[in-house]
């Protein structure tokens, strides 16, 4: 394995990619805040019999978003709620309020976070970090149900 002072590769893994497999989960918001939905992408991989490949997650809506955050503290969900909060905030004058007070931050929050994300899929589960979780945010105060694209392109086996 190749090595630099500040750097290491592990080995390569070359799989061919011959599937497809996508699916749409229906998530029921409580409100305002995060949505833990890393077990939901497991099952989704295991019933994909995924091995080698990527997996996308994609929100249908522009007042949702997804992220993947720190899954150990709850305090870092509450923190990031709060820095959100600050950086769209109800009363910065927005003028479309068609749908409430909450919409336009809804908005801006979505903007300022991403509405896809994509995940390298190594021995049929999702590659994240120990303490990292993938989570849906609702940036809207009344429940929700939001669809959430799964996509796996790669080898299953």
């Amino acid at each position: 394995m190749p090595s630099s002072r500040f750097a290491a590769r592990s080995a390569l893994s070359c799989v061919e990619a011959a599937a497809i497999v996508s699916a749409t989960l229906e998530v029921a918001t409580p409100g305002a805040g995060f949505v833990d939905l890393t077990a939901e992408t497991r099952r989704f991989l295991a019933d994909a019999r995924a091995r080698e490949g990527t997996l996308t997650l994609f929100v249908r809506h522009t007042s949702a978003s997804l992220t993947i955050q720190e899954n150990a503290d709850p305090t870092v969900l509450d923190d990031l709620m709060t820095a959100l909060d600050r950086l769209a905030p109800r009363d910065a004058g927005w003028r479309h309020d068609t749908e409430g007070p909450d919409d336009m931050p809804g908005h801006v929050k979505t903007m300022l976070t991403a509405t896809s994300l994509q995940i390298p899929v190594a021995a049929g589960a999702p590659a994240l970090g120990t303490w990292q979780a993938v989570y849906l945010i609702e940036h809207r105060d009344r429940p929700h149900r939001r669809d959430v694209v799964l996509q796996f392109v790669g080898a299953c086996g």
